[in-house]
């Protein structure tokens, strides 16, 4: 997470998902894609001395003409020492808002910080893939505007680094080069919920797939839109 979450609430959201997995060999110009449609659940309760928040998507995988349905779950636990603990984690296409680069919540601290940002703050986070590798880059400021009417403030990140171990659903193969991720996420001022966020990752490396001769160079971005819809 690149940002930390707020004081213990309770609160039900609806969001709407969108996304696309592009991946095209730079020595072809076939390229094939998946895309996302769907929605999510995502509700915060108060566990004991500790927050829960739990995400419930369902959605639409559409592969080239085949239409199947999904879903996909992910729980986090906040605990009373201010760490996160990912206590369920079925969402392998990263569609629910908790398994992003953004904090689903910022206590009010830092959302006054985000609020009061005018210029570029470096920064380093975890890559969402690889968990040990750092990307490093800056956060900027972003233009802010309501959603669902509630007043939002905007956070802007670009970020680079390493790429060098498996892809996602692809126990065959392994990538060694560059990603690049990049989104921007829209705080409410008035509790700092995340209520949207746009985020894309892009690699460009090297694909190893097992059995093969050779390493062939590959591009593959991965693109995900999360908005708010309302309360439930």
């Amino acid at each position: 997470m690149l940002l930390s979450p707020a004081a213990p609430a309770h609160a039900d959201l609806q969001y709407r998902i969108l996304g696309e997995d592009v991946y095209q060999g730079e020595r072809s110009a076939t390229v094939s894609g998946v895309g996302y449609a769907g929605t999510q659940h995502l509700s915060i309760r108060s566990d004991a001395r500790s927050l829960r928040f739990e995400a419930d998507a369902r959605y639409t995988r559409t592969a080239g003409d085949e239409n199947t349905s999904g879903k996909a779950r992910f729980v986090q636990m906040l605990r009373p020492d201010g760490s996160f603990e990912d206590t369920v984690d079925d969402d392998p296409n990263f569609l629910t808002v908790l398994n992003q680069p953004f904090a689903v919540r910022l206590d009010s601290v830092t959302l006054q910080d985000v609020r009061e940002l005018h210029r570029p703050v470096p920064f380093a986070a975890s890559s969402p893939l690889q968990g040990h590798t750092l990307l490093r880059g800056f956060l900027r400021p972003a233009a802010s505007g309501p959603i669902e009417g509630r007043a939002t403030v905007a956070v802007r990140f670009e970020s680079e680094g390493p790429m060098d171990g498996a892809l996602p659903g692809r126990a065959d193969a392994t990538v060694s080069g560059r990603m690049r991720m990049d989104g921007t996420a829209y705080y409410a001022v008035d509790d700092g919920l995340l209520l949207a966020l746009t985020v894309t990752l892009t690699i460009e490396a090297r694909l190893h797939q097992r059995g093969a001769p050779a390493s062939m160079p590959v591009r593959i971005v991965y693109r995900r839109r999360i908005r708010a819809l309302g309360n439930v």
